[in-house]
This record gives C-alpha cells, structure tokens and sequence, in this order.
C-alpha cells in the first residue's frame, strides 16, 4: 500500500491500539491518599503498637530474656516502675523537661520570627539565607568542648547546645513555610488597602501559622535528641544522666525503661502540637 493510499484511508489503515486488562478493584485501604474510617485507623495504630512490642518480646526470649542485654518489655515496665516509686524517674524526668523548654522555647522565639521576615521579605532572606545555610551544617554536638569552655559544665552549656541544634533548622524551615503564602492573596490585601503591617498580621501570619506549628513539631524531636547528648556529659540529673548511670551498672532494663519515657514523652508532645495546629489553622 503506498503512502498516499495510507493517508487517504484515514484512521481505519491505522494499526489497533492493545488493549489492556480492566483494572482490579482495589481496597479501599490501599487506594492513593484516600481517607479511611476512623476505626480502622484506629485499629492499625494499635496494631503498629502491638506487633512492635510482640516482636520486641521474640527477639528477647530468642535470647533467653537475659536483662543484662536485651530485656523484655514487661521486664522494662517493671525497672521503669522502680523508677518512679523511687522518685528517681520524676525528678529525672523535670530535669530534661525543663532543659528542653528553656533551650528549645528560646530556639523557637528567635528562628519564629527570623523565618518570618526570610519568607516575607527578600532582601532579609539573602542576607541571612547563606548564613544559616552554612551554620546549620555544623554538628551542634561539635559545640561541646566551646560550650564546656565558656559556659562551664552547668545548666547554661546544656541549654545552649540545644539552642544550636534546633534554631536554624527551624528557621529556613519557617521560611519556606512563609514562601507558599499565595502571592494572590497578598496582592488583593495590598488592593484593598491593607497596609504592609496589616499584610503580615492579617494575611501571611494565619496562612503559615499550621506550618509553623509543624516545623517545631519536627524540630521539637532533634531537641530531644540533643538534651539527651547534653545530660550525658557532667550531669546529676536528667534522663541521659539516668541512662549512662544504668550503663555504668550494667542496668540494661533501666536503660529501655528511660528510653520507653521518652518515647511516651515525645509522643505526648507531639499530640498536643497537632491539637494546638488543627485548633488554631482550621482555615488551612
């Protein structure tokens, strides 16, 4: 057949597409970003729960149950319990609670605000934008020996180490939260009339607030992680303290009983913060 008889036949000359098997109902469950029921979001909450600390359970009659090196989880709760009636756990537990809302409450009120005039106005951010680009690569447990120097081994070291580990990441990541404000929106404020201050308070602020609530939730879990580091060095209460004490006694279930707090501890942190963010952004 020649070329112009293929054109002049149209699409009949043209070769059948495959066709392909009809598609198979998935669940529900596995479909793509779509919501499930309550209850069966609930159930598999539990379940992650449960088959964790089921597999935490084999893995510790695998070995015999051996206390000194991989305790199980009821042997835990029981070293956790001795803990607290001892009144050792409490006071451990304030001491790193308080560490960490001093050094990370004053990371938040400065990077807040930072992040907030980098995303809103350019010249601010690059001005600060590569500074804090760079500071943010530097490993806060780095600060140690400095901090230890000029700060002394007492509580304004460990409350700075967690000001360094926490400030800059919040802040480029506030930033970017203020950088997806819709440019329309501030673009119709200034129409309107509202004036810059207006713009910022009104319109920027309500719009990124749930994004900054989510950034510190984030960074809310480095902070733990860096008060933990800060109390293992020169330190007479906290749980790091307690978990370097159950080393040195070789108290393994002691140590998985601190660690087993903390998991709930930051757990509850980040419950409330997700209450505090759908309470205050039900716009967003």
């Amino acid at each position: 057949m020649s070329r112009q008889t293929t054109a002049a036949d149209g699409r009949e000359s043209w070769p059948k597409l495959p066709r392909r098997p009809p598609a198979r109902r998935r669940p529900r469950l596995l479909a793509i970003r779509a919501p499930i029921p309550r209850p069966a979001r609930w159930v598999l909450m539990v379940l992650s729960v449960a088959v964790t600390l089921g597999l935490w359970q084999v893995a510790s009659l695998l070995i015999d149950g051996r206390p000194d090196f991989l305790p199980s989880p009821g042997q835990a709760v029981r070293a956790g319990v001795d803990l607290a009636v001892s009144g050792q756990l409490g006071t451990d537990v304030w001491a790193t609670v308080n560490r960490v809302l001093r050094g990370f409450g004053l990371a938040v009120l400065v990077s807040v605000p930072l992040g907030l005039a980098m995303g809103s106005f350019r010249a601010v951010a690059a001005g600060l934008e590569p500074v804090i680009g760079l500071l943010r690569y530097l490993p806060a447990s780095a600060f140690i020996p400095l901090l230890i120097i000029w700060l002394g081994l007492g509580e304004p070291s460990k409350v700075a180490l967690l000001f360094i580990g926490t400030v800059f990441f919040n802040t480029l990541m506030t930033a970017d939260v203020v950088r997806l404000v819709p440019g329309e929106l501030i673009d119709v404020s200034y129409t309107l009339g509202a004036r810059r201050g207006e713009v910022l308070r009104k319109v920027v602020v309500p719009h990124a607030l749930p994004g900054m609530i989510d950034a510190i939730r984030v960074n809310a879990a480095a902070a733990w992680n860096f008060v933990v580091v800060a109390e293992l060095i020169a330190s007479e209460s906290g749980l790091g303290y307690r978990i370097v004490r159950a080393q040195r006694f070789n108290q393994i279930d002691r140590i998985f009983a601190v660690l087993m707090v903390i998991a709930l501890i930051g757990l509850l942190i980040d419950l409330l913060l997700r209450l505090l963010r759908d309470r205050v952004g039900r716009w967003a």
